[in-house]
Order: C-alpha cells, then structure tokens, then sequence
C-alpha cells in the first residue's frame, strides 16, 4: 500500500513522467543504498527523488544519519531534488516518552520536508485548509518541530523558527511544506486489485514531487535543490496555513512547526521559477 500510494499520487500528478522505484533492505545500509543508487542511476538519471519513510531523528545512530545526510547533499550537488515525509504521529514523532522528536530523514537540511493539512472542498474549490490533526481518534496528525541534530540552514535564518520548547536549543525547523495527508479525504489508490483510500505525509511527499516534475518539464531543465528559493517565494506561492496544532506546536501567519511556508499554488510557484535566473552556486548550510 505504501509503495502504491507514492506511485499513484506522482503518476496521478504527472502522468507523463517516467516513476523509478528502488527497492532495499530494511536495513540502515538499505535506506542509504536506495539514496546514493538513485542519486547516481546513470540509467533513469532520475532529477526527483520521494521518500515516504523515516524515524524520529534520535533513533539513528549518528553515523547512519551522517551518512544518509552527505548522501543528500551530494544529491542536492547533482540538481535533485528530494521530497521527504515528515511524519504521521505528530510532535513526538510517536514515540510517546514525553518529548518532542522530529523525523528523519525529514530533518535533513538537504531535503523538502512535506508535512500535512486537512482540506475540506467545495466542489473544486478549498473551502478550508488547516494544520492535519487526527491525533484524538487515532488518524494521526503531521510531524513538525525543531532538530536537535541539525543547525538552521543559511535557508531558514530569516525564518522565525522558534527554539525547541523542550531544550530551547535552535535547530533546522521542520516541515519545509504541506499539503493534503488527512486519511478521513485522503487519496483512493488502487493495491492488489481492491481500492482503498490512504493519507499521511506518504502522500504529500510524492504530492510535490509530482508538482516539482510538472515545473521542471515547463522551465526545460530541474529546479533541483529547491528550499532556498522557496523561502524567497513564500509570500506570493503558497497557501499560509494559519489554524491548527500538531500537538506541541500551532500553526500561524508564516513559516510554523505544523505546515511549514504552507500548501502549494501550483502556477504561482512555476511563475516563481520562471522569473528567477537559474542558481548557479552550490547550496550551503
């Protein structure tokens, strides 16, 4: 089901694009061999990578999440761009020990981090858009918060991210983005023959990178690593989540710890990029 939902949502998004699916052991070895094999398939030359799965950042040991993270990096220096779930399980990432924890590798100052809202439609209109928390009947709610692993990005400092509440440390906020993850109106996919509908922040991250191959097919070229530019667009191409909680931290006008910049205007961000002279620097944290 999970790797249904990833391919249904991006193909569904864009159905001209070529999907690649790289399967690995469930192993710390695993995740980071499916990153640096795709990063470098000279085959499928993929300039999108969607990443459906983490853990709470403080449950990989420091040279599994270094290495994972050099492997980003040299993703981000190759012209990918790799969108990540940032959790289904709410401000303490599910871990249930009182403190609050965020996802990786949605924590990665390399990657999209993709949390989630709940959208209620009006036809084919958003009458409402909100922070996704299901939290009370057991349908999760979206990952967000601050990293204890991870400095502010060069990206993030004119962001107001708030230091973490438990420690007061500052660190790379989480998410970067949103988009639809309530499972009550989520994605109906197609497993096995039998129709089923599925949510969380699985969906959102394959949501953007489904977007992302629409605006590289119309600019002619990858935005690649896209977060810096991102945050220089924020005010004029997304949708401001501004109600809602994950838990610990609530939604407002702005970046917050629940949404992130916020939902998508898809054409606004293509525009976006279209004004924009292509960067030629290496992105820096």
């Amino acid at each position: 089901g999970e790797v249904m939902l990833d391919i249904e949502v991006a193909g569904s998004v864009a159905p001209g694009a070529k999907i690649a699916v790289y399967f690995a052991a469930n192993t710390d070895q695993g995740f980071l061999d499916a990153i640096t094999t795709a990063s470098h398939d000279t085959v499928n030359n993929p300039s999108i990578l969607s990443i459906s799965w983490g853990g709470p950042e403080d449950s990989w040991t420091d040279q599994a999440r270094g290495a994972m993270n050099t492997a980003f990096e040299d993703a981000a220096a190759l012209g990918i761009t790799v969108t990540v779930a940032a959790g289904d399980s709410g401000a303490d990432d599910g871990v249930g020990d009182g403190a609050l924890h965020v996802d990786f590798p949605a924590s990665s100052p390399w990657v999209l981090s993709c949390g989630g809202t709940k959208v209620i439609a009006s036809g084919s209109t958003i009458a409402s858009e909100v922070t996704w928390n299901e939290l009370s009947s057991g349908n999760g709610g979206t990952g967000g918060g601050v990293s204890l692993c991870f400095p502010v990005p060069d990206y993030q400092l004119k962001t107001k991210i708030p230091a973490q509440q438990q420690t007061g440390a500052m660190g790379r906020g989480v998410p970067d983005v949103s988009g639809d993850a309530d499972p009550i109106s989520g994605y109906i996919v197609r497993v096995d023959g039998q129709q089923t509908v599925i949510g969380g922040t699985s969906a959102v991250a394959p949501l953007w990178a489904g977007l992302f191959a629409l605006i590289n097919q119309k600019l002619g070229a990858p935005v690649g690593f896209a977060n810096p530019k991102l945050y220089t667009f924020a005010e004029t191409t997304f949708r401001d989540i501004i109600l809602g909680t994950n838990g610990a931290y609530t939604a407002g006008p702005g970046w917050d710890a629940c949404t992130g910049l916020g939902s998508p205007n898809g054409t606004a961000l293509l525009n976006a990029f279209l004004n924009t002279p292509a960067d030629k620097t290496k992105p820096t944290t």
